[in-house]
């Protein structure tokens, strides 16, 4: 059995002029983020390793995720392949983890997310929203033979507004 659980990043600022890849979190972006860390936590799932995209806004998700569940940051790695708006790259990452990672969290982007959450999920989802979790579990005891799996758990902030 293997769990991947898709985070996209929280929303971010327009507001700065900077290039794509440092582009910052808005206020709104990080309390959204606590909110769907903390309902995670609740849960008592824990990833075996962590991904994040090397984007700010997704870094500072998943470092605010990690504090706010109470998950350890020392699995954690930032993949330049995260950086991926369309989800191929992202999906040939997922086919290329360790077996012997079990839970996965990865940190990342639109369009990729919601792409690869319809791939492999069981439910359509319209658009995974900033800070949105999707959680999808596969029989596979192989990520490189992972395809349809089952979502078993969708958590977007306005959920816990």
């Amino acid at each position: 059995m293997r769990k991947l659980i898709l985070i996209r990043h929280g929303k971010s600022s327009w507001n700065h002029p900077v290039e794509d890849l440092k582009r910052p979190l808005r206020k709104r972006g990080m309390t959204d983020v606590k909110r769907v860390s903390k309902s995670f936590k609740s849960m008592n799932i824990r990833p075996d390793f962590v991904f994040s995209s090397p984007a700010k806004r997704a870094l500072d998700t998943c470092k605010i995720f990690l504090e706010y569940a109470d998950i350890s940051d020392k699995n954690m790695l930032v993949s330049p392949v995260i950086y991926d708006f369309s989800g191929g790259k992202t999906l040939d990452f997922i086919k290329l983890l360790p077996d012997d990672y079990k839970n996965v969290m990865i940190f990342g982007h639109n369009h990729a997310f919601t792409a690869l959450v319809n791939l492999l999920g069981s439910l359509q989802i319209v658009n995974v929203p900033t800070s949105g979790l999707v959680m999808i579990e596969f029989e596979a005891n192989s990520w490189n033979k992972i395809e349809k799996g089952t979502t078993t758990l969708i958590t977007f902030p306005k959920q816990l507004r």
